[in-house]
């Protein structure tokens, strides 16, 4: 069994075709999207952030409304880039939503990937430390955020305070008792997997990871999915942790399918630099009809380590088309891998 949802980058752009053509679109269509996944029984409604660009970039108002308008479904990112956040202010912005949703967030968050533009945290007045890089940045304030997290107060009271404090020092406000054990690390890399198992965060994993040993995408994902399990169990945290793995899986059901996704079904791993001097390995995408699928999905070792799956839709066609995608899967693959 596995715990499915959808991964939504949040496009949009003025183009003829696109159901997606404004920002105002993009997130309305995410609330209905997640409203519609819940009903037909997904798991996770999961939105990617990005900055500079024409998709989703500021996730907590989009994830309190879709808290408010659902009722069991998780709640979530892949991933917030932490080179962009306050981590105090994002507390408190995590904590808010995870009380309106009832405790269903389940936030991804991660130095980032390749950006829009030249060090765009540097626009939002973040810079390194000393001897720091980005990474190591990113890496800083993720550990300031999960500490603040654990609701224990840091704060020295004012003795003349506007309203009575209560005694001792105080924390950030809400706390959301819990969330902390609902984070996960967005790793590229075993080493960053290694990392997030030793800090007590859940693991994601996405459809591109460092080529660390020159074989197949689902391999070397598995074999970190392994690495980042050892490393948990060696730390001794009391509590089973969570693993997810994105993927492109489309179930060609019928001609809009065949017309969208035929051309995917030849699609192959591929190697590439999405930054200087690292090479990459980006997993391949999966489009066929069922019966294949099956057989192509049954090999994919990364699916079978993860309990999580993370579905990635083509937001741009529009919440009706995307259901349909969701529920091909859940009704044509999933039963049949076991899934469900």
């Amino acid at each position: 069994m596995k715990k499915i949802g959808f991964l939504s980058f949040g496009h949009w752009g003025d183009h003829p075709s696109y159901k997606t053509r404004s920002a105002g679109d993009a997130l309305l269509q995410s609330v209905d999207l997640a409203v519609a996944a819940e009903e037909m029984g997904l798991d996770g409604a999961y939105f990617r952030v990005h900055h500079f660009a024409q998709q989703l970039g500021s996730p907590f108002p989009l994830l309190a409304a879709i808290g408010a308008k659902t009722k069991k479904i998780e709640i979530g990112t892949a991933v917030i880039d932490m080179r962009y956040e306050n981590p105090l202010y994002m507390a408190e912005d995590a904590g808010a939503a995870d009380l309106i949703s009832g405790g269903r967030l389940q936030l991804g968050i991660s130095r980032g990937s390749p950006e829009q533009v030249i060090d765009g945290w540097r626009y939002f007045g973040y810079e390194p430390k000393d001897g720091e890089d980005d990474a190591a940045m990113a890496r800083r304030k993720a550990m300031v955020f999960l500490e603040k997290l654990k609701g224990i107060g840091f704060a020295r009271p004012n003795p003349r305070p506007m309203f009575p404090n209560p005694s001792g020092l105080l924390r950030l406000e809400p706390y959301s008792e819990g969330l902390r054990e609902r984070i996960w690390w967005g790793a590229g890399s075993n080493a960053t997997a290694i990392w997030a198992a030793e800090n007590g965060m859940n693991l994601q994993s996405s459809t591109l990871k460092e080529n660390e040993s020159g074989k197949p995408f689902h391999v070397q994902q598995a074999e970190q999915i392994r690495f980042y399990k050892e490393a948990w169990k060696k730390a001794g945290h009391k509590r089973e942790p969570r693993v997810s793995v994105s993927r492109s899986i489309f179930a060609l059901v019928n001609d809009m399918d065949h017309y969208y996704f035929g051309n995917e079904a030849e699609r192959t791993d591929e190697i590439g630099f999405i930054e200087k001097n690292k090479q990459a390995i980006f997993g391949r995408s999966y489009a066929a009809e069922p019966d294949q699928l099956i057989k192509e999905l049954a090999k994919d070792e990364a699916i079978r380590e993860a309990d999580t799956l993370l579905l990635t839709v083509p937001s741009t066609l529009g919440v009706d088309y995307n259901v349909h995608v969701l529920s091909a899967i859940l009704e044509h693959v999933a039963p049949e891998l076991g899934w469900r």
